[in-house]
């Protein structure tokens, strides 16, 4: 059935007409459309109308430094009048991409060699599982290609990255994932722990079933394994306590190399530089993105291992060249936004910034675990996940088809509150600039959302 506007020259209508907006129910958009922004100032978006709504996911977790950094903007504009492109390939460069190679090594959460860059943090994740297979081939163990992602991990959207994450909504119909993937334990401590069972002892489970997994599948046949230190698109699930010292040896025992996803976590967001520092990961690999920008221009970056590097320059000079790469990959304008991204952080102290004022986002939401929605609040930095359930007492979750978490992230628009429900858990990581003003007044209207679901939940 053909869509008829009723304004047809309406933005409205025309997005309906033209556009496939992603990660969304396509047919309810085709019906009742969407929320179409014009700019935004700060931590604060303004759509079409001229409504005005706390941006409480940062866009898609990245817009860092809000909306409206000029600094930025001006990087853009000088770098595009210099050299608006160049490539990486065929041993070309531009100067803007070797600068923040530099910069990036110089602040890695652990030493690192080399570093190469895409356009996406999915594009860093499926080039990642790309290089794990060429190292391996380099090496002589060409049956290591299995990867170990975990469930409700979340790793991007290209064939490779959406089969390492563990999302079913993302794999159904897509034909994903692929068959060399497997995946893990989800580490949702609150959701899924024993009655009686400490973080601690939840923790050495999750570990003893990855060993099982390890065992089960062949350790020479499992290549790496894949994490974020705070699941972002999982629902924001911070690791309960002793997770990743005790997932850590296994890797080592079985030589399994870990990939870091910092794509979310990384520059801040954690309350350190890197989410690896939070946690204390030893990765071979680290992806980065959406934040390395502050999403004004679309880069990320894979960091890697010497001997990583030293297995690509032999299986490159055995073939003739190292067969990988994209157009805009190391874009100079890209670059030069990125570089003063990073001098902003390190000038605004953003990350003594994300501690000073975390306390009143995370204390705020665990205030509202008295909320008869509210299961559980939890968060690090300027991350946090709030867990609705039908009965608290029993941690039963409500029945997926009511779409509660769905019900929740409306009320909170219709109050100028932008969040992300992902299932019945609510998302939040606000730009990192936000202050303790406005982190205040993000919690009292996510209160205000609660209230109006529940009473509509009461009602219906």
């Amino acid at each position: 059935m053909m869509f008829s506007p009723t304004l047809p020259n309406s933005y409205d209508a025309r997005d309906r007409a033209s556009l496939i907006h992603q990660q969304t129910d396509l047919k309810a958009y085709r019906d009742d459309g969407g929320t179409l922004m014009k700019r935004g100032e700060g931590i604060w978006v303004f759509d079409e109308s001229g409504n005005r709504y706390l941006e409480a996911m940062a866009g898609l977790w990245s817009a860092s430094l809000g909306f409206s950094e000029k600094r930025l903007a001006e990087a853009a504009y000088k770098q595009m009048l210099e050299l608006p492109y160049y490539h990486t390939f065929f041993g070309k460069g531009n100067l803007p991409s070797v600068d923040l190679a530099e910069k990036l090594l110089s602040i890695a959460p652990k030493p690192m060699s080399k570093v190469l860059f895409q356009c996406s943090g999915s594009e860093a994740n499926d080039a990642a599982i790309k290089l794990v297979w060429y190292y391996h081939n380099a090496i002589g163990k060409p049956e290591k290609k299995k990867i170990i992602g975990r469930v409700r991990g979340y790793h991007g959207n290209t064939v490779a990255s959406v089969s390492a994450s563990g999302q079913p909504h993302m794999h159904s119909d897509f034909d994903v994932p692929l068959p060399m993937f497997r995946h893990a334990d989800n580490p949702n401590y609150y959701r899924f722990h024993e009655d009686g069972e400490s973080e601690e002892d939840f923790s050495s489970r999750m570990a003893a079933n990855l060993e099982a997994l390890i065992l089960a599948e062949g350790p020479e046949t499992v290549a790496a394994f894949i994490a974020e230190p705070v699941q972002g698109g999982g629902g924001a699930i911070t690791p309960p306590a002793g997770y990743f010292d005790k997932i850590q040896p296994i890797l080592r025992k079985y030589d399994i190399l870990f990939l870091v996803d910092e794509v979310i976590c990384g520059f801040g967001r954690t309350g350190n530089l890197w989410g690896s520092e939070t946690y204390g990961l030893v990765p071979d690999m680290v992806s980065c993105a959406k934040a390395l920008s502050a999403s004004y221009q679309p880069i990320s970056a894979l960091m890697i291992s010497e001997p990583i590097y030293e297995a690509l320059v032999s299986e490159s000079d055995k073939l003739g060249s190292f067969g990988h790469g994209y157009t805009y990959g190391g874009h100079p304008v890209a670059c030069a936004v990125a570089l003063e991204t990073l001098r902003i952080y390190e000038e605004r102290d953003i990350v003594g910034h994300v501690r000073r004022v975390s306390p009143v986002m995370q204390e705020g939401f665990k205030a509202l675990e008295d909320h008869p929605l509210v299961g559980n609040a939890r968060g690090v930095g300027l991350i946090a996940g709030v867990e609705l359930m039908a009965d608290k007492a029993a941690r039963q979750p409500f029945d997926p088809a009511r779409k509660v978490g769905t019900l929740v992230q409306g009320k909170c628009q219709e109050v100028g509150l932008i969040v992300r429900a992902i299932g019945d858990r609510i998302a939040f990581t606000p730009p990192l600039i936000i202050t303790d003003d406005e982190a205040a007044e993000m919690c009292s209207r996510f209160a205000k959302g609660l209230d109006a679901a529940w009473s509509e939940l009461k009602a219906g």
